[in-house]
């Protein structure tokens, strides 16, 4: 068995924690709890707590229009270098990179497309059940 070969937990482990501190090194901003799922050719990320003290302070301030011409910004600026981080822990292509953030709930969403599955092996629980007789 070829254990350089990650396990699909590994790498939305490896994402979530990659992209932490990409949001903490960029943006000295600590995000809250962010989940990675890969579901085929697609990774989806949910990052909690994700808008910075300024955005929170200007939609306080009743500048959400603002705050939210900030946040789209910020999107931008940072969109192409989580594009790289994502094609670098996946070792696959980000064909497109859809995102969007609520002020409301502090929340960002985030879809990459990906040119193809990222190649994971088998974790030891899923090859349990492979090896399991019927019932």
């Amino acid at each position: 068995m070829n254990t350089s070969i990650p396990t699909n937990g590994q790498l939305e482990r490896t994402l979530s924690q990659r992209i932490q501190a990409l949001y903490r090194d960029e943006l000295g901003h600590r995000t809250g709890k962010i989940t990675c799922s890969l579901c085929g050719s697609k990774a989806v990320i949910v990052i909690e707590d994700s808008i910075t003290q300024p955005e929170q302070i200007l939609a306080k301030e009743g500048q959400t229009t603002l705050a939210e011409e900030v946040r789209s910004e910020l999107d931008d600026a940072i969109q192409p270098r989580l594009k790289q981080l994502i094609e670098e822990v996946l070792n696959v292509e980000v064909i497109d990179l859809l995102s969007d953030a609520t002020l409301e709930t502090g929340r960002t969403g985030i879809i990459a497309v990906l040119k193809m599955e990222p190649t994971v092996r088998a974790s030891s629980a899923t090859q349990r059940l492979k090896t399991r007789a019927p019932l």
